[in-house]
C-alpha cells in the first residue's frame, strides 16, 4: 500500500512500505467560522479563530477528534512505540541519585526509583553516612492528580523550612507556593497562588515572591511573613509590559535582589538580606538597551554589564561603597567581539567564568589573591560544558557538566587550589554504550548570505554517504537560547536504526557569540530560517541523506522554524515533528491579553508598527500555508499550554489539511491534562519521545 522506498537498515536492503492520509479514514474536518481582521490596510480572513476557547466544548470535541484520529492513524505503529519505549528505558538508570551538594551544613540530592514517576528530593546533616531525611516525595505529593509540576524549593538559613512551588495543571503560569516544616513534616498556612520566584530572607520568618499578572507575566513582588501568613506586603510593581521581575539572593546570603529584565535592558534593586523591611534601592538605573547582574563579594561587587558597544559582555569590578558611580569601576575581563561571557561564578578567592567561542564553551578561572588564572580545556571537536559552581562562598571547588553528542552527561569537580579535576558521577547506561561505535562531526553550511552555519552530527561507525541514510534535523534557534549539543539516551533508537542525527546552531540563539543572536531576530528573524534550510540542504548536498528521508524537529519558538520552513521549502523534508509550535504569530502578538505577547515585542518587533507588521506576517507560518505540497507533519500541544496556546498548532494543522496538495499524513496529538512541558512524569515523558519517533520512523518506511 502507499509508496515503496528503499533503504538501507543494518546493511541490510529491505522493503519499506510507507502509508498514505488515503489508506486511513477521512481526518476532521474542522468547521470555518470566519473572523475578518485589518491592520494598516490589510484585511486577514481568520477561519479559525474559534479554536483559542477552551472552556468552549465544540473546542474539546474536536481536540478528542483530533486525538482519536491522530490514535487511528498510528495505531500499526504501537509495538514500534512499545519497542522504542524499551529501548529508552534500558538506556536509563531508573534506580537513580544525583550527586551531593553541600550547603549551610546539609548534603542535598535528589534521586528516582524503578516504577515511580517523580523524584524524592533528600538531604542528610553533616556527613554522607548521616540518616537520610526525605524533604519531599513528590510521588506522594502527585497522587490523585493528572499531571503535577514540582517547581523547585528553596530552604530557610536555619535549615528548618522549605519554600516551594508547584502545580497540578502542567501550566507554570499556575504554580503556588507553601512552606513545610522539615522538623515536623508539617504544612504552614502559607498558599501563595499565580506566583513565580521566591526567597528567604535571613530572618527565617520573611519570604519575598513575584506574581504573575492575567497575560502570565510576572511583575509584582510581595513580602509574606509565615507568622501573619494573610497579610503580605506589596513591595514593587514592574509597569513596563516589556519587562519580567523577579526575586533572589545573593550566595553571600547578605543582599536580597529584584530583578526586572526585558530581551536587552535589565535594572537590580537591592536590601540588606538581614533587614527585610528595608526600603528596596536602585542599583543600577535602568538605560535602554544596558543589560547587567552582579555578583557580590565580600570586598566588591563583580558587574557583568552589556551594551551596544560591548555585546559580548564585559565583566567590572565596583567597591561596595560608592558603586554607583561608574569612575570607581575597574575592567576585571575587557569586552571580546569573538568571545560571549556566558555566566560566573563567585567565592572568596576565585572567579570562576564561563565563555563561549566559536561555539564552545570553557571555563577560566581567576584567582583574587595573585591574579593568576587557569583554564579548564576540552580536546573534542563538538561538545558541551554547564559551570555548576558551587553554593558555598568558601569553597576552593566548582563544578561542571560535560557531556557530547555521544558522551553520556558527567560531573567533574575542579580544585581551584590544586588545579585537580575529579570526575563525580557519570551519566549511566545500563544496557551498554561505546562512544567508539559512533562518529561526531562538525559541518559548515554556507547560508543565504555567504554566513556560514555551524552543525553538529553524529551517526553509527561504517555508515555510507550515499544518499540513502534517514537523518533528523532539530534546532531552535530563538532568544539567544544555544542549540548545544548533548548526550540523549532516546536519540539512540533512531540513530542505532541508521539515522545521521544533527543539531544546527542558527542564528537567533548565541552559539557563535550575541551579535548572532542580533542578526537572528526582529527584523533579521528570516536569517534563522534560511541558515536552517541551508544546514537541511548541506546534509544532502554531501549525502548524508535526501530529501525523502529527511526529517526535522522542533518545538516552541522551534516550531514556529519548522512552521517557516515548510512553507519556504518544503519538498527538502520528509517528516517534521512540531512540538508545541509557537505559529500563529500575528495573531498572538496584536493580542496583548495572551501570555508572552508585550515582553516579546523586543524578540519579534511590535505588530502595531506597520514595518514589523508586514515584516511578521511575511513569515508567520499559519498566515504563509498556500496550496503546494506539504511534508508529514505531527504537531502536538497542550490543553494547559501557558507560553503557546494549544489553538496555535491546532488553527495550524486544520488549515494545511484545507490547503495543502499531497498524500501526506498531518497529525495533531494534544496533552489534555497538561502544558507546554508535555506529561510531567518520567515514563509519561519518555511515551511520548517514543510516539513522535514512531511517527519518524513509520514516515521513512522503518517499521521495526
Amino acid at each position: 500500500i502507499g509508496l515503496t522506498l528503499l533503504s538501507i537498515t543494518n546493511c541490510k536492503m529491505e522493503k519499506r512500505e510507507i502509508t498514505t492520509q488515503d489508506d486511513f479514514p477521512p481526518a476532521p474536518v474542522a468547521q470555518k467560522i470566519p473572523v475578518t481582521f485589518t491592520e494598516f490596510s490589510n484585511t486577514r480572513v481568520d477561519n479559525y479563530y474559534w479554536m483559542r476557547d477552551k472552556e468552549d466544548p465544540n473546542v474539546i470535541e474536536y481536540l478528542n477528534l483530533e486525538n482519536e484520529y491522530t490514535q487511528t492513524v498510528m495505531a500499526s505503529t504501537k509495538d514500534l512505540q512499545e519497542s522504542i519505549y524499551n529501548e529508552i528505558l534500558g538506556r536509563i538508570k531508573e534506580d537513580d541519585q544525583s550527586y551531593p551538594t553541600y550547603m549551610n551544613g546539609y548534603y542535598y540530592y535528589s534521586k528516582s526509583e524503578a516504577g515511580k514517576q517523580y523524584r524524592v528530593f533528600c538531604r542528610k546533616k553533616g556527613s554522607l553516612d548521616a540518616p537520610e531525611e526525605i524533604i519531599f516525595d513528590v510521588n506522594q505529593m502527585a497522587e490523585g492528580h493528572r499531571a503535577f509540576r514540582f517547581a523547585g524549593y528553596s530552604i530557610s538559613p536555619d535549615n528548618n523550612l522549605a519554600a516551594f512551588s508547584f502545580n497540578t495543571t502542567g501550566s507554570f503560569a499556575d504554580n503556588i507556593i507553601k512552606v513545610k516544616n522539615l522538623n515536623t513534616g508539617e504544612y504552614l498556612q502559607t498558599n501563595i497562588p499565580m506566583a513565580s520566584s521566591f526567597t528567604w530572607a535571613n530572618d527565617n520568618k520573611t519570604i519575598f515572591y513575584t506574581i504573575v499578572d492575567n497575560a502570565l507575566r510576572p511583575y509584582r513582588v510581595y513580602r509574606h511573613n509565615i507568622e501573619s501568613p494573610n497579610k503580605d506586603t506589596f513591595i514593587y510593581e514592574e509597569k513596563d509590559a516589556r519587562f519580567n521581575t523577579y526575586v533572589y539572593k545573593s550566595k553571600t546570603n547578605n543582599y536580597i535582589f529584584i530583578g526586572s529584565n526585558s530581551t536587552y535592558t535589565s535594572e537590580l534593586q537591592y536590601i540588606d538580606a538581614n533587614m527585610p523591611l528595608q526600603q528596596f534601592k536602585i542599583f543600577l538605573p535602568r538605560v535602554e538597551g544596558v543589560e547587567y547582574s552582579v555578583n557580590h563579594h565580600k570586598d566588591k561587587f563583580f558587574i557583568r554589564y552589556k551594551d551596544k558597544d560591548n555585546l559580548n559582555g564585559v565583566i567590572y569590578t565596583a567597591p561596595l561603597d560608592g558603586f554607583q558611580d561608574r569612575a570607581n569601576w575597574n575592567t576585571f575581563l575587557g569586552h571580546n567581539p569573538n568571545v560571549r561571557i556566558e555566566g560566573m561564578d563567585v567565592s572568596e578567592k576565585f572567579l570562576s567564568v564561563e565563555l563561549r567561542e566559536n561555539g564552545l564553551n570553557n571555563i577560566v578561572v581567576y584567582n583574587l589573591i595573585d591574579n593568576s588564572s587557569q583554564s579548564i580545556n576540552f580536546p573534542e571537536p563538538v561538545y558541551s560544558i554547564y559551570l555548576m559552581g558551587n553554593p558555598e562562598y568558601q569553597s576552593n571547588t566548582i563544578r561542571y557538566n560535560y557531556t557530547s553528542l555521544n558522551r553520556p552527561s558527567t560531573l567533574y569537580e575542579y580544585n581551584m587550589e590544586s588545579q585537580e579535576t575529579t570526575k563525580l558521577k557519570e551519566q549511566e547506561v545500563p544496557s551498554g554504550f561505546n562512544p567508539d561505535d559512533y562518529t561526531v562531526e562538525r559541518l559548515w553550511a554556507e547560508s543565504h548570505d555567504g554566513t556560514l552555519v555551524p552543525m553538529a552530527i553524529v551517526y553509527k561507525k561504517g555508515l555510507r554517504k550515499n544518499g540513502k541514510n534517514p537523518a533528523l534535523l532539530y534546532s531552535y534557534g530563538s532568544y539567544g537560547y544555544s542549540s548545544d549539543v548533548f548526550f540523549s539516551p532516546a536519540l539512540y533508537s533512531l540513530i542505532d536504526r541508521g539515522f545521521v542525527y544533527a543539531i544546527a546552531q542558527i542564528r537567533g540563539g548565541s552559539d557563535l557569540g550575541e551579535q548572532w543572536y542580533e542578526d537572528g531576530k526582529l527584523l533579521n528573524k528570516k536569517n534563522t530560517f534560511k541558515d536552517f534550510i541551508a544546514c537541511a540542504q548541506k546534509l544532502i548536498d554531501d549525502r548524508y541523506t535526501s530529501s525523502d528521508r529527511l526529517a526535522a524537529m522542533g518545538g516552541s519558538a522551534g516550531g514556529l522554524l519548522m512552521g517557516a520552513v515548510v512553507n519556504m521549502r518544503p519538498e527538502l523534508f520528509q517528516t517534521i515533528v512540531a512540538q508545541v509550535p509557537f505559529v500563529d504569530v500575528i495573531n498572538t502578538m496584536l493580542d496583548t491579553s495572551l501570555p508572552l505577547t508585550t515582553q516579546e515585542y523586543e524578540e519579534w518587533g511590535d505588530p502595531n508598527i506597520e514595518e514589523y507588521y508586514n515584516y511578521i506576517l511575511s513569515y508567520s507560518p499559519y498566515d504563509n500555508i498556500t496550496k503546494q505540497d506539504y511534508p508529514n507533519i505531527l504537531a502536538t500541544s497542550g490543553l494547559n499550554d501557558s507560553q503557546v496556546g494549544f489553538h496555535e498548532p491546532t488553527k495550524w494543522v486544520a488549515k494545511l489539511r484545507d490547503y495543502k496538495t499531497d498524500n501526506n499524513i498531518v497529525l495533531l496529538y494534544t496533552n489534555m491534562d497538561s502544558g507546554h512541558g508535555g506529561a510531567t512524569g518520567r515514563y509519561d515523558r519518555i511515551k511520548e519521545t517514543a510516539f513522535e519517533f514512531a511517527f519518524i520512523l513509520d514516515r521513512v518506511g522503518i517499521k521495526k
